[in-house]
């Protein structure tokens, strides 16, 4: 891992880098897109960027992987390494890519750290990206192959044989491969990338959690609709289905990826979601459904309110028809029948001992859940999350 010498140096600049590293980061996207504006149109999520929010993401990752590496010289962050691969996989990062950001991220560095960047700092700090971006590189590529697809050129075209309004914002969708060849299997809490075209001309990607699978030659997905709220503009992508996509239309569609998948044996579960976080729990509660789990099952949701409760009714049936299936629900702006108003509050709830919690939703839920979820005694080992966004990172570190 990281050398001696080098793990010297980056510990007594880190302070220095990472109180600049926001910086760092608004000149690199800038000098970045500036020599290849490709990569904004069709790689980067143009709203993410216009909110700064992606450069909040990668000045997480650097700071939290260097942070690692001086803390546990011997050791590598793999699970934070394999959220971030995953990701890039569905977007279909490919090796030279890394070299390009290489590039663009140092000359940011030495511009705005100046005469602080010597031949030494310049050299430690190379070795961490370098050891960050090969282990990456090796992840994706054996995510690659075992989806039989080449890096930057795994898409699928997919027929919209489907459409559903779930609520006034969630749109579900199901998909067929259009060449007729079967869909690629999944595992329960993964996502795939969609890539539309946009009336610019830009191919703008969004990943989207895989709801189930009607049957084995379609997969569904369900779509908020993201408005536009402060700094940050409207989901152009989840827009753009709300208002083209139609049965008998066409999307661009990736294989499946994500870590936050279910172990397959008979512990406790607690699978609790906010908001569209419900998708992938969804998938879930189907593969516990088909293979007859027989411990307990505590599905936990928070929402703005019954109505805006996305497939609500799948929720429900899927849980009730677990043997050890319950479900709590709460919504902030009035209670359906036999739920609760307010935010997710666990004391009440039972948590079986040996309980493995999965999570999904914003990060604030997430924080707040997993804490409850510590104190009933849950290990944190056995608390399993995903955050949808630039945060990313930060669910996994």
């Amino acid at each position: 891992m990281l050398t001696q010498a080098s793990a010297v140096v980056v510990r007594a600049t880190l302070p220095a880098v990472g109180a600049a590293i926001e910086d760092i980061t608004a000149l690199f996207y800038e000098k970045l897109f500036a020599a290849h504006p490709e990569l904004l149109r069709d790689l980067f999520n143009r709203g993410n960027q216009a909110a700064g929010s992606q450069r909040q993401a990668l000045a997480g990752s650097v700071a939290a992987f260097a942070s690692y590496l001086v803390d546990h010289p011997d050791e590598r962050p793999d699970v934070m390494l394999r959220r971030i691969a995953h990701k890039h996989a569905s977007l279909g990062v490919r090796p030279d890519q890394y070299e390009v950001v290489h590039q663009h991220l140092f000359a940011a560095i030495a511009e705005i750290l100046g005469e602080a960047v010597t031949p030494g700092v310049a050299a430690a700090w190379d070795e961490v990206y370098w050891l960050m971006a090969n282990a990456l590189i090796a992840i994706e590529e054996r995510l690659y192959a075992e989806q039989g697809a080449v890096a930057g050129d795994g898409w699928r075209e997919w027929e919209v044989v489907g459409r559903t309004e779930e609520t006034a914002d969630v749109a579900s969708f199901r998909l067929r491969p259009a060449d007729g060849r079967p869909a690629p299997a999944f595992r329960a809490g993964q996502y795939v990338s969609v890539q539309v075209e946009l009336a610019d001309g830009a191919r703008q990607i969004r990943q989207y959690s895989l709801t189930g699978a009607p049957d084995e030659r379609t997969r569904s997905i369900a779509v908020k609709r993201v408005p536009s709220v402060g700094a940050s503009p409207e989901g152009e992508v989840s827009n753009h289905l709300h208002g083209a996509v139609l049965a008998g239309d066409r999307l661009r569609v990736s294989a499946p990826y994500g870590d936050l998948t279910l172990r397959a044996d008979a512990a406790p579960l607690l699978l609790a979601s906010a908001g569209i976080g419900c998708t992938p729990m969804l998938a879930m509660l189907e593969q516990l459904h088909a293979a007859g789990h027989p411990g307990p099952v505590t599905v936990v949701h928070g929402d703005r309110s019954p109505a805006a409760h996305a497939l609500r009714a799948g929720h429900e049936a899927l849980t009730g028809g677990l043997a050890g299936g319950s479900a709590h629900f709460w919504y902030e702006n009035g209670p359906a029948t036999g739920h609760r108003t307010g935010l997710v509050d666990l004391a009440d709830v039972p948590v079986a001992p040996g309980t493995r919690a999965y999570l999904c939703g914003p990060l604030p839920f997430l924080r707040a859940v997993r804490e409850q979820l510590l104190g009933r005694g849950v290990a944190a080992a056995d608390i399993h999350y995903e955050v949808f966004g630039p945060d990313l990172w930060l669910a996994a570190a």
